[in-house]
Formats: structure tokens, C-alpha cells, sequence
């Protein structure tokens, strides 16, 4: 059984080849530039674009089931192919597939829902490994975290449990048809957050609440499109329900609690550090 991870080079597909690796299946990984993937030994590494459906041609054959992203590029736009994708799986002969979802749904979803390939989606919220994204440079320069709506409830989760969550899904089955939210075991305001971190780290870390358009401007000076700047200012500070609502998914499916964000901070304390 030949288990194929698209993204295996990311945030999350790195966790999935990883809990499928320990799960005894063979692991292939679909990335860009097979020549800069840091991945294990025992993993079958080959060369291929998502968004261009004739370069997955070699990377489809004789898979069992898959791992897919819904977006291409930093934007995290739709697949533009995502129908192409489905049916180049079904003539493969692909069983199953997980789609990690990003920002909005598109042609993969539609597709997959009308095919014969068994699906489930993942919608996780907040990854904890944003943090890393976001706070690392002001943390270690100033030991500060500048940012917007402190009081802000997040039920984030660690990017491990969603790796773990696809990696079960692919292997023994069981979901098809599911559209499944992922969460942390906890919902933290933005200001317990920082706390946290700061108890990891081993340093006090200063949290500087921005008004709104403050964080309009330092966004717009560091770079950001307008239309992203908007994305931002909606998302944390109109978060929606289902991003602060802890769900027991992980558990159901992986048999194990989802990790805390403290676990989470412990473990990558060594990137906060000057």
C-alpha cells in the first residue's frame, strides 16, 4: 500500500509522511524541487507541481491513497485543476484521499464529491505553528509581541495532530464523506498565548496591543496586499465560532488527546531565543 503526500515538504505534510512512516506504509512525497527535500531515507521522493495536472502523472501510479492540499502558491488560492486532479486519481486507481483545506473551497472539493474516490476533508483551525510566522523576529529582537484584539479566543491546533489525523484517515479508512473541523484541547485569548510562550521560552515576553488601524499600518509597512490586510483584520477580530470551539475530533479518530499549545511553545522555545 503506497500512501502518496502532496505538501510533504510543509508545515503539515511533514507530520502526515511522518505518522505514516511509524504506522509501517509506504510513504511517497510530492514536492517542487525533490533535490532540497529534507525527508527520511525510506521515503519514495519525486518531482511534481499540484496546480499542474500532467506533472502528477508518475507520482498518481500505483497509489493506494492520498494526501491533498485544496490551494497553490503563498495566496492559498483554489486548485485551478482540481477536477483534472480527481480523475487523474480515480484512473490510477486511488482508493482515498484526506484534503487539508485552506482558506475557501473550489474545484478539488466539487470534484472529489461527484467521483468515486472516498474523500474526507480537514478543516483545522489556527495552526500553533503560526506563531513561528508571525511573533518570532519581534520576539527574539525586542522580546515583544505587537498585535490586535489580545482578547481574541483561539482554539488552536498543533500541526502534529492534523498530520496524524490524515495520516489514520489514509491508512485504515472508515471516514469517507466526512467534512471534519480540527482543534487544540483548549481555547487561549491572544495575551495567554503570550504567557505561555514566555513560560517556555524563559523570558518575559512584553504584549503590546495594537488598535486596529495600528495593526492596519504595521501590516501595510511590512508588505501586505490590501486584500490580505482585510483577511487579517476579519479573522481575528470577528474570529468565527468554530475557530474558538474546541472539538474532540483528534481524539475520536487518532485514540489520543491533541496537544497543548504549552507542549507546542516547549518545543520549538529554541526559534523565541536571541
Amino acid at each position: 500500500m503506497t500512501i502518496l503526500v502532496t505538501g510533504a515538504t510543509g508545515t503539515v505534510g511533514r507530520h502526515v509522511v511522518d505518522h505514516l512512516l511509524r504506522a509501517g506504509l509506504k510513504v511517497r512525497a510530492l514536492t517542487r524541487d525533490p533535490a532540497k527535500a529534507d525527508l527520511p531515507r525510506e521515503v519514495e521522493v519525486v518531482g511534481g507541481d499540484l496546480a499542474v495536472t500532467d506533472s502528477l502523472t508518475a507520482a498518481m501510479e500505483g497509489v493506494t491513497a492520498v494526501h491533498l492540499i485544496n490551494f497553490s502558491g503563498n495566496d492559498y488560492a483554489p486548485l485551478p485543476n482540481g477536477r483534472e486532479i480527481v480523475e487523474l486519481a480515480a484512473k490510477s486507481g486511488v482508493r482515498r484521499a484526506t484534503v487539508l483545506g485552506g482558506r475557501a473551497g473550489g474545484g478539488l472539493e466539487r470534484a472529489l464529491a461527484g467521483g468515486d474516490v472516498e474523500w474526507t476533508l480537514l478543516n483545522p483551525v489556527e495552526f500553533m505553528a503560526n506563531t513561528l510566522t508571525w511573533w518570532t523576529e519581534s520576539i527574539r529582537a525586542e522580546g515583544v509581541v505587537r498585535e490586535p484584539f489580545g482578547g481574541r479566543l483561539s482554539a488552536m491546533i498543533h500541526e502534529a495532530d492534523i498530520g496524524a489525523v490524515a495520516a489514520t484517515i489514509l491508512g485504515r479508512g472508515g471516514h469517507g464523506g466526512r467534512t471534519y473541523v480540527l482543534t487544540g484541547p483548549e481555547a487561549l485569548t491572544t495575551v495567554r498565548k503570550v504567557e505561555i510562550l514566555s513560560e517556555a521560552v524563559g523570558r518575559e515576553i512584553r504584549f503590546v496591543e495594537l488598535t486596529e488601524e495600528q495593526a492596519r499600518d504595521k501590516w501595510r509597512s511590512e508588505g501586505m496586499a490590501e486584500e490580505f490586510i482585510e483577511f487579517l483584520v476579519t479573522a481575528l477580530g470577528s474570529t468565527p465560532e468554530e475557530g474558538y470551539t474546541v472539538v474532540p475530533t483528534v481524539e475520536r479518530i487518532t485514540g489520543r488527546a491533541p496537544r497543548t499549545f504549552a507542549r507546542w511553545a516547549a518545543e520549538h522555545a529554541d526559534a523565541f531565543r536571541p
